[in-house]
């Protein structure tokens, strides 16, 4: 199955809007998550959506496209819209992927797209290779020596205010540790938090069953506050991808 990109649209112009709307639909990879007719409607998507391609208009009211891609740390893909091409090359210096001259033509808004999974592509090899370079243990402190933890004999940890207690395959270890402590150092892609005393390997977890999910080691009670997350993650979220997920 091929990847699906979420878009979004920033533009003050229905009309503008409809066009590039109209384009999305035309191609299966995209996926329109949601229209904004300014930057705080879009701030609000992104601090609550995965997107990958914004599709952004330089003059808007109140706050311009390149003063609204400033205030971004961290943002997707951006190809820029606008009717007037010198405030175009405002955002090279922003690292954008490309910029679409009203009115937008098809042929050019489907250049501009692959120019953006081609970005999209490369970051993900990038985060994949560092991924790979990464170190895969940790040392923690127990009685007089340190000890040499891989993530992978990892089943579960359990935190009591300022200790621990990591259950491995071979055997259980007790450290001085604080649950923050190891959200810091734990991947995230393999490490999913289930209460406020319990993180669990995810390739450990066995069943899933009420309140309880159970591995190797034993039944760890799930957090009411942690469930949907835990969910999120089985059903195609995280580490289990939807090829795992079959009911």
């Amino acid at each position: 199955m091929s990847q699906k990109i979420n878009c979004l649209i920033v533009d003050d112009e229905p009309l503008a809007q409809q066009v590039i709307e109209t384009y999305i639909q035309k191609m299966p990879s995209l996926v329109l998550v949601g229209k904004c007719d300014n930057a705080m409607e879009a701030y609000e998507v992104l601090h609550n959506e995965k997107i990958d391609v914004m599709f952004l208009d330089i003059q808007m009211p109140v706050i311009t496209g390149v003063e609204f891609l400033r205030t971004l740390q961290n943002p997707p893909a951006v190809i820029f819209t606008t009717a007037y091409p010198d405030f175009a090359m405002e955002g090279y210096d922003l690292n954008i992927t490309d910029y679409l001259l009203k009115p937008v033509s098809f042929e050019r808004f489907l250049k501009a797209v692959n120019k953006a999974t081609e970005h999209i592509a490369l970051q993900q090899q990038s985060a994949q290779e560092n991924d790979a370079t990464a170190t895969d243990y940790f040392f923690v402190k127990e009685d007089s020596k340190l000890v040499k933890i891989n993530f992978s004999d990892i089943d579960h940890i359990e935190c009591m205010k300022d200790y621990a207690k990591i259950f491995t395959k071979q055997r259980m270890i007790v450290t001085h540790h604080t649950m923050k402590r190891f959200e810091e150092v734990l991947p995230p892609l393999q490490f999913v938090r289930i209460h406020r005393s319990y993180i669990v390997n995810i390739p450990s977890i066995q069943s899933i069953f009420g309140n309880i999910v159970e591995t190797p080691k034993g039944k760890l009670p799930i957090g009411a506050n942690y469930k949907d997350e835990l969910m999120k993650v089985v059903s195609g979220g995280g580490e289990l991808n939807e090829a795992k997920f079959i009911c």
